[in-house]
């Protein structure tokens, strides 16, 4: 009977120790989502971001969230490199709200002997405000859409800085389409037009930009590997850039993205690099 009281307990710990060092990869990740999803109001999915063209807040968004971002990139074009770089914040006031401000900056460098003043100038290329509205979230269809806006206040470079200060607008509507296939693949779909006014001459430019991105999420975690495909059309013209892109969080709250370009259909550029760096003040370890 004693021998029975002490042996039970070890084999019912022992089995539970065994059922906890079972969970397979795709139970991680259900409690991942589940994490991300069910622990508070309201409903949110789980969605791969596209590090290139990113959204302006997470599809589904929670009054309160914020980040931070820093941009590094580098074109290699035919006569001269251009270097990227932005700052931007995005935050939610209110739930399914977000709202973005960003700077992008263009910095360029003359290649095989090009003359300098066939160089395009240095330049803070505008100021960018932007507004998404996710207007339907789907948990049991794993599906979330959104609709947005982009304005854009097109500044002087720096040769010509505040001659005038403002040189034009952009105007970009879009729509945001994203689905998650099982836990672990990730489809997103950013289309809308782009419509450019320069102030000086009072003329219109349009192009139309579809963006598609296919992810792989790594079991259990945000860190993932994937492609976007961001294409362009305007009239009698079409371009296409593969950009190969990996995710990978390096701390709690701090996320780095690493992207490639791969141009397919581009005159005057080569290959391209792009580094994001995402910081979540407030995010909470799951």
């Amino acid at each position: 009977m004693k021998i029975k009281t002490v042996i039970l307990p070890i084999l019912v710990l022992a089995t539970s120790t065994y059922s906890i060092a079972q969970i397979t990869k795709s139970e991680k990740d259900s409690l991942y989502i589940q994490h991300v999803e069910d622990h508070k109001e309201p409903h949110k999915v789980l969605h791969a971001e596209p590090l290139y063209i990113d959204l302006i807040r997470d599809l589904g968004a929670r009054k309160g969230e914020k980040e931070w971002n820093i941009g590094l990139g580098l074109t290699d074009n035919l006569k001269f490199d251009s270097y990227e770089a932005l700052i931007e914040y995005e935050w939610a006031p209110v739930d399914r709200l977000g709202l973005e401000i960003e700077l992008p900056f263009t910095l360029y460098s003359a290649v095989n002997g090009t003359a300098r003043d066939s160089v395009p100038s240095n330049q803070l290329n505008s100021i960018k405000m932007a507004i998404q509205w996710s207007f339907f979230v789907n948990e049991p269809m794993a599906t979330s859409m959104a609709l947005g806006y982009i304005n854009e206040f097109e500044l002087s470079d720096f040769r010509n800085f505040g001659r005038p200060f403002i040189k034009g607008n952009v105007y970009n509507p879009f729509l945001v389409i994203a689905k998650r296939w099982g836990t672990n693949f990730h489809s997103l779909i950013y289309t809308g037009p782009l419509i450019e006014q320069d102030f000086s001459t009072s003329t219109f430019h349009t192009v139309y930009d579809a963006n598609t991105s296919f992810h792989y999420m790594i079991s259990g975690t945000r860190n993932f590997i994937g492609v976007e495909l961001n294409k362009t059309f305007a009239s009698g013209d079409f371009d296409m850039t593969l950009r190969p892109q990996m995710r990978l969080g390096i701390a709690d709250n701090l996320l780095i993205g690493i992207v490639g370009g791969i141009p397919v259909s581009r005159e005057n550029q080569r290959l391209s690099s792009f580094v994001r760096l995402i910081w979540e003040p407030g995010h909470k370890k799951h």
